[in-house]
């Protein structure tokens, strides 16, 4: 397949990238630990973690998870927000030989449980705030060994105390839990330390994640990325940022800021993995909804790097506090998950002086395939250029690919593309080509230079502030509700999260309230994925032989 997109690439950005330097992400990870020790790695809460320290927790916790008896490939799943915790958890289950699967911390029970038990997760490492939605899904999982962790304990002395009080008393952010026979993560590490640690040999086609994603069918799956994924769209990132962080001033420590969720493809590459290749600092944001408080945490630390979402990005400018920043060493800001608004785009420059370089990825490509350069300062509309080693074609709805300028689903072949669905031959098949594209679901637009711009999506997912939700899981929901005789989820437009859900319902009863089903529907689905707006109708359009007709439902510009 002929490259032309490479006549565009900015200069000193290579076309291809060598994955093969590292064996597997434990060597990228080792050699980080060993060549940055003194650095800042972490910064939370005004706690500091450096290489050393990480290298040094993360090991005493891999000696205590082989203790258990797990055996390498075993699944092990990290649900926490962005605190310090997770870095060290990362690193330790990846290098004692296991698979992480990231969890959503806000998942309910039934979203909880169907990961877990899908995945066959026999470990899990949980702060202590979202143990209550664990404990009630437990019995029916095959995990066996669970480690919990607390907002305060890596914090020291009198200030993780009064974190832990204040969290727990004064919030009252942790639900009362029962968790027998599980561990505290600090006693974890503490027994690990008395332990020996046996090194596991891991090469590039060992699975290092379960990243979880929804699809058509409204099934969450696995996409299952291998050490050599992973490393080789962080070395892809990085080639492609260098421009912008190469500008003079040198900088002797990148900085980054993490307020986008580890468990989300785009944070555990962009931020924390590449951060560590490049020996960067990062600003974790357990809370980035809490923006005066995330202001604050601006303010007190520099930056040269904020990857967000579009819905942050806005959020961010338009509070009058933000403008007050020091933007000086601010070099990237690297928009992906959702759209990038053009009236965001160009306040975000105006105040800071540094443009979003919009990208697009999924967790299936681990995740990033485009984006447009680095040192661009003109809104594009579009999502770049493919990247370093990355192939983007445009099909037809016959698997064959259009000439430029034609729409067509959006096909990814490169090293970055994950290995498949796990367990789910069936499913995979249905997104690989035989010639090794994955098939995205985007519709999309290849211009003559190469740059991409998506203009519709075949799947009937919708995107909220980042987050994939699928109307067949919503369905499903709704319907258990004894009160629904039939529903239909849609994605409609929203100022601050791009599309929000809508259903639209026919009653069984005749007595449902809007406020009953929003209230039973907070029980089974996480925030992101609950409607926001619910329409009674009498009937609902279909096919001749019963299908029912989102598209319809979409074109009807029905009231919100």
């Amino acid at each position: 397949m002929e490259k032309f997109w490479l006549a565009s690439y900015p200069k000193d950005v290579p076309a291809d990238i060598d994955w093969t330097q590292y064996r597997s992400l434990v060597h990228l990870l080792e050699e980080a630990f060993q060549r940055y020790a003194q650095r800042d790695a972490y910064i939370c809460m005004g706690k500091k973690l450096t290489y050393a320290d990480v290298d040094g927790l993360s090991l005493k916790l891999a000696a205590w998870l082989q203790s258990t008896g797990l055996k390498p490939g075993a699944r092990v799943a990290i649900m926490m927000p962005n605190v310090l915790q997770y870095p060290i958890a990362l690193a330790a289950v990846l290098r004692a030989g296991y698979i992480v699967v990231n969890v959503n911390p806000l998942y309910t029970p039934r979203e909880l449980e169907h990961q877990l038990v899908d995945s066959g997760a026999e470990a899990i490492i949980i702060l202590e705030n979202f143990a209550a939605t664990f404990q009630q899904v437990a019995k029916r999982t095959q995990v066996k060994h669970v480690v919990v962790a607390s907002m305060g304990e890596l914090l020291g002395g009198l200030k993780g105390a009064i974190v832990d009080l204040v969290v727990r008393r004064v919030k009252k952010l942790v639900p009362a839990f029962s968790l027998p026979g599980s561990t505290r993560f600090s006693r974890a590490l503490r027994t690990g330390g008395e332990l020996a640690f046996t090194p596991v040999s891991c090469g590039p086609d060992n699975i290092a994640f379960l990243q979880y994603t929804g699809g058509t069918t409204g099934v969450s799956k696995g996409a299952t990325l291998l050490h050599r994924n992973v490393i080789a769209n962080v070395l892809q990132s990085e080639a492609w940022l260098q421009p912008a962080l190469d500008k003079e001033p040198k900088l002797e420590q990148l900085a980054m800021v993490c307020a986008l969720p580890l468990y989300h493809i785009f944070a555990l590459t962009t931020c924390c993995l590449l951060g560590m290749r490049a020996g960067a600092s990062n600003l974790l944001i357990p809370n980035p909804r809490d923006i005066p408080g995330f202001i604050k945490e601006l303010s007190q630390n520099r930056f040269n790097m904020l990857p967000a979402v579009n819905t942050l990005y806005n959020a961010l400018v338009n509070h009058p506090d933000f403008a007050k920043l020091d933007f000086s060493g601010l070099r990237v800001s690297n928009g992906g998950g959702m759209a990038v608004q053009k009236a965001v785009a160009d306040k975000w420059f105006k105040v800071t002086g540094c443009p979003i370089i919009e990208g697009y990825g999924l967790s299936e490509t681990s995740p990033a395939v485009s984006c447009n350069p680095a040192l661009n300062t003109e809104y594009t509309g579009t999502i770049g250029l493919p990247f370093p080693s990355t192939e983007i074609a445009i099909l037809d709805d016959d698997g064959k690919p259009l000439p430029v300028g034609q729409p067509g689903e959006i096909a990814i072949r490169g090293p970055q593309v994950m290995a498949g669905y796990w367990n789910r031959p069936d499913e995979t098949a249905k997104v690989m080509t035989e010639d090794g594209f994955f098939k995205s679901g985007d519709i999309g637009i290849m211009d003559e230079r190469g740059y991409v711009r998506i203009v519709d999506r075949k799947k009937d997912m919708i995107l909220v502030s980042g987050f994939n939700v699928y109307p067949n899981e919503v369905e499903g929901v709704v319907m258990l509700h004894p009160g629904v005789l039939e529903c239909a989820c849609i994605g409609v437009p929203d100022d601050c999260s791009g599309e929000v859900v809508k259903i639209f319902v026919v009653r069984k009863d005749p007595a449902l309230t809007e406020q009953e089903l929003m209230d039973f529907c907070r029980t089974q689905l996480t925030g992101y994925k609950r409607p926001r707006h619910i329409e009674f109708r009498t009937e609902l359009p279909k096919t001749n032989v019963g299908k029912i007709l989102r598209r319809e439902l979409r074109e009807q510009k029905a009231p919100a």
